[in-house]
């Protein structure tokens, strides 16, 4: 069976919009083929590695499952480690979004006990728990398991191999006969098939083998930034490396909107294509890139697909994939044809153990890398400024340009100092900060320095672009711009008197809504 979409799986209309919600197009591999059968009522053993989309695969029919109406206890899954529990956890929540009176509770070791007994005592339908601490729960008998109708056992290789045999047979046994039983596992050793053969029904046998992909020509970072970070931290990784393609993934269509949007109004050539988009839309946004016209495309896994362009020198995963499947696809889509490419992957918080199972899965390295600084991207512009300058002098041809200077030099004026004269000038605001005085007289509220830009209505400019762009491009909390009055063809904008000439340095020749914009100190009322 191949892979269908999440609309041919008869789910339940609350968890396909959970399921766009979160960016899935498509169900993968393991979860076409086994969540029929789980629908049907069958047990089922789903030979598939970390990272294929197990937990979605047995999560979302157990949340279609269960009643919401009754408060017992109904599935139990159980995991090797805590962190598998709370990353299972984490995604039945987020599938269970629009599910009214769905409860679910991870129970697992090093967390007081108590705290879960608590919460066992409101009445939990779905538990996800390590062995161990089910059975201490079962012991105290504030785990009761009359009611359960399904049971899964996730990893279940890790588990034996880290002693829980014991611990699984008895859960097992103290749970209902009549039960769904659902075991998943990356390899199939003899002791999984002896607990199959005793604990399972007539299962329904599921192989998902993982193709052999690795990327040998690829050079694989990952940063850890906070999530408000990730559009200051892409834009320091282009300024920095200056790729000639890039290609950035997201794991939602909303968030292609959003990113292409904001890059754009940074001044980024960057345009976005998914899922939701129409063919021609498509078709016209990849000319684009492999034209060379836009040089950044923030895509989708699944709109990214027909993507087949050589000259892709970086690739960003400004989401951490799905899965690892998806992983390998995206970073395989740059150093091609010989060449040497670039991955880099924006790591939030628990982002890190996903990361740790890219790496198994891949059998690859990602090794951690900090983001350069705003004097690592000036120095880059200045060497390749430099580069540049070598070419002109080795190309000749500048002799009326040397007439010029010698006329300026005949005023007194040094050739080394006319050199950095023009030099300043080519690299603008990136060579030296502009001072800007009398910021306190713009005619600004107390403590305010109010801004002057030359755009407004008849550029469909509207109060949250404005904040959008300097919060963006500054990094200014949006909740500290003060008054926006938007005019036909100007708008005038508060900002601190303390963030004003970061402000004005930082947005100077900058954009807003993909429209060039000169800013400077308003004029006082």
């Amino acid at each position: 069976m191949s892979q269908m979409k999440f609309e041919e799986l008869n789910l339940s209309n609350e968890l396909l919009k959970a399921i766009n919600d979160m960016g899935f197009e498509e169900a993968t591999p393991i979860q076409s083929q086994s969540i029929p059968y789980i629908y049907k009522g069958r047990d089922v053993i789903g030979q598939a590695q970390t990272g294929t989309g197990k937990t979605a695969a047995f999560g979302l029919p157990i949340l279609d499952m269960i009643n919401p109406q009754d408060r017992s206890q109904q599935a139990i899954i159980l995991c090797p480690t805590r962190e598998l529990a709370i990353q299972v956890a984490e995604e039945l929540k987020a599938l269970s979004k629009y599910k009214e009176g769905i409860r679910t509770l991870p129970v697992y070791g090093g967390q007081p006990i108590e705290r879960q007994i608590h919460a066992l005592k409101k009445g939990v339908q779905i538990i996800i728990g390590t062995p161990g601490r089910v059975m201490d729960h079962m012991r105290r008998h504030t785990l009761k398991l009359h009611n359960t109708k399904m049971v899964v056992l996730d990893e279940a290789d890790e588990m034996l191999d880290m002693g829980f045999r014991e611990d699984i047979e008895k859960i097992l046994q103290d749970v209902p006969r009549e039960r769904q039983t659902l075991l998943f596992s990356a390899t199939i050793p003899k002791p999984i098939l002896e607990l199959a053969e005793r604990y399972l029904r007539t299962p329904q046998f599921i192989k998902v083998v993982h193709k052999e992909l690795t990327v040998p020509s690829t050079e694989q970072y990952y940063f850890e930034v906070k999530q408000r970070d990730k559009v200051e931290a892409l834009s320091r990784l282009i300024d920095f490396y200056n790729p000639n393609l890039a290609l950035v993934f997201c794991n939602t269509k909303r968030k292609v909107d959003e990113l292409s949007e904001q890059l754009q109004a940074r001044g980024y050539s960057a345009d976005g294509l998914h899922g939701d988009m129409s063919q021609s839309q498509r078709d016209r946004v990849m000319g684009k890139f492999k034209s060379g016209a836009i040089d950044i495309l923030v895509a989708t896994d699944v709109a990214a697909r027909g993507i087949d362009v050589d000259d892709v020198d970086a690739v960003v995963n400004f989401d951490v994939p799905q899965n690892e499947e998806y992983y390998v696809h995206r970073i395989g889509r740059t150093g091609r044809a010989g060449r040497t490419g670039k991955a880099f992957t924006f790591v939030v918080g628990r982002d890190i153990y996903k990361l740790k199972d890219i790496q198994r899965y891949a059998k690859t390295k990602i090794l951690r890398r900090e983001i350069p600084t705003i004097l690592d991207v000036e120095e880059t512009r200045m060497n390749v400024m430099m580069e540049k300058v070598k070419q002109v002098i080795e190309a000749g041809g500048l002799g009326k340009y040397t007439q010029w200077i010698e006329r300026l030099m005949e005023e007194d004026y040094a050739s080394l100092d006319l050199a950095a004269a023009l030099l300043k000038m080519t690299l603008g605001k990136d060579g030296e900060e502009e001072s800007y005085d009398n910021l306190e007289n713009t005619g600004g509220s107390p403590g305010m320095a109010r801004l002057f830009i030359n755009v407004g209505r008849n550029q469909k400019i509207r109060a949250r672009d404005i904040v959008g762009a300097i919060a963006g491009e500054t990094g200014i909390p949006g909740k500290l711009i003060g008054t926006i009055d938007i005019y036909d063809k100007f708008t005038f904008v508060e900002v601190p008197t303390e963030y004003a000439a970061d402000v004005l340095s930082t947005m100077k020749n900058n954009q807003i809504k993909g429209k060039k914009i000169n800013i400077e100190p308003a004029n006082e009322r």
